[in-house]
């Protein structure tokens, strides 16, 4: 049996004992620096300190506005900050906030459904409550068929409102055209006020029908709601507006204001997005509004998405789970480099690429035993069969293995184990061997060499045997 001293020089160094517990050391210390480094990133109370929005809403006095409101008083609560930004509307608010998706001047925007939308607007969410198409006269109990519009005054509130928007779209129909109504544009509570006074016939406002401002003009300055019998027909030819009612006596129940049910139409309130925010921050605001409104989930799981916008990508994932995900909420940062559904095509793409390096590693292995096994099949050219290292090692030559043609035989089988155990060494140092599988080459090394020096030492003494 060949000797260890027979082994290279290379493969029986040891390492130095201080330099691989110096490396140890280092190995632990970066991982313990590491795992440090990991815990304390993960936000374990979590809030919404990053979290700093702004949001088109609408006119002061407007259900738009006074909803943003209470949503920043809740994120000031959790170190979150709203910036409540007032405009003439719904339609001001789509446009504004397209513009802002290179500034980013803002983030959100909330808007009635029915608009022409920029393409670079994403749908955020759908308030679970629609909003009211109002129509308020002094005479406005009076009033129950379209029919008795006819060539009245009728303000349809700031240009570019949401309310501008559909009493235009509403008089367009080529039913309403008859009617010679005269349509004008007044802020709301000029125009409310307008009609009190006579000026104007009729004021349309679209807003919650439970709104203050609603139930100040209505239950105490004489505004009336009016009912009209055709609702549906209206509905059916523009699909944003669904018919609805406003209940009895739902502003004063002992006057009975309104005395009777009004049918009214109806308008999704839309929560727009232009892509400016984080997903941190849009995972934050969503919760805002879902812990705001406690429908908000259910009511965009359950009523079909009629606005043609497409849903933002963090919105999918928080309907998906009814809320945010762990990670969403704990590791904010992670998900902002990437949403937790692709970091598990990221985990199967890790786990497929180490099973394709295991397959090489394996490959590689087989490879070298096969040749090594081939290599010793050659030498039973040159000894008798079932010949093993330990016979080769004890037999004392004889003259005929002196010959040229034995001793070339040999020093090939001699040459290419020493190939085969460089290109060992070789694949186990690659990336493609799993940590521990090295070893599986060291044995293929250790078989090589020991058939080496057997080798090596029967050459020495054929020579000797010459001589």
């Amino acid at each position: 049996m060949a000797s260890p001293l027979d082994r290279p020089l290379a493969a029986r160094r040891p390492p130095s004992s201080v330099r691989h517990f110096a490396r140890r050391i280092a190995a632990v210390l970066v991982i313990l620096g590491l795992v440090a480094l990991l815990v304390s990133r993960i936000d374990f109370t979590h809030d919404f300190h990053r979290m700093h929005v702004r949001v088109l809403s609408g006119a002061p006095e407007g259900n738009y506005h006074a909803l943003v409101d209470r949503l920043a008083a809740r994120a000031a609560l959790r170190h979150g900050v709203i910036e409540n930004v007032t405009s003439a509307g719904s339609a001001e608010n789509a446009k504004r906030l397209a513009a802002a998706a290179t500034s980013c001047d803002a983030a959100f925007a909330l808007s009635q459904e029915g608009l022409a939308w920029d393409p670079s607007l994403r749908l955020v969410g759908r308030l679970s409550k629609a909003e009211s198409v109002l129509f308020l006269a002094k005479n406005g109990d009076d009033i129950h068929e379209f029919a008795d519009l006819k060539g009245l005054r009728i303000g349809v509130g700031p240009s570019d409102s949401g309310a501008d928007t559909i009493a235009r779209q509403i008089f367009a129909l080529p039913d309403f055209a008859p009617l010679g109504v005269v349509l004008s544009n007044h802020p709301l509570d000029e125009q409310l006020a307008m009609t009190v006074r006579g000026e104007l016939d009729v004021a349309i406002v679209v807003i919650d029908a439970d709104a203050p401002l609603v139930e100040e003009w209505v239950a105490r300055r004489g505004l009336q709601i009016a009912s009209f019998a055709h609702t549906e027909g209206v509905a059916r030819r523009l699909p944003h507006l669904r018919a609805g009612h406003v209940g009895a006596g739902v502003y004063d129940s002992v006057r009975g204001i309104p005395k009777v049910d009004k049918s009214v139409m109806k308008v999704e309130t839309l929560v727009l997005g232009n892509g400016c925010a984080s997903r941190i921050a849009s995972m934050d605001f969503l919760e805002l509004l879902s812990l705001e409104l406690p429908d908000f989930v259910r009511h965009n799981k359950e009523a079909p998405n009629t606005s043609t916008l497409p849903l933002a990508p963090a919105s999918v994932d928080f309907f998906a789970n009814d809320g945010p995900q762990l990670a969403d909420e704990y590791v904010p940062w992670l998900v902002e480099v990437m949403p937790p559904a692709n970091w598990a095509y990221v985990v199967m793409a890790v786990s497929l690429l180490f099973n394709a390096m295991g397959f090489g590693h394996r490959f590689r292995l087989w490879r070298i035993d096969a040749t090594r096994v081939k290599l010793e099949g050659e030498l039973a050219s040159i000894f008798p069969p079932a010949t093993t290292l330990g016979d080769i090692d004890r037999i004392d030559p004889d003259p005929t293995f002196s010959k040229s043609e034995t001793a070339a035989a040999i020093d090939h089988v001699v040459k290419e184990l020493e190939a085969l155990a460089a290109r060992s060494r070789r694949y186990s140092l690659s990336v493609l061997v799993p940590m521990g599988q090295e070893m599986a080459y060291r044995y293929q090394e250790g078989v090589i060499y020991e058939t080496i020096a057997v080798l090596r030492a029967f050459r020495r003494r054929a020579g000797e045997a010459r001589r």
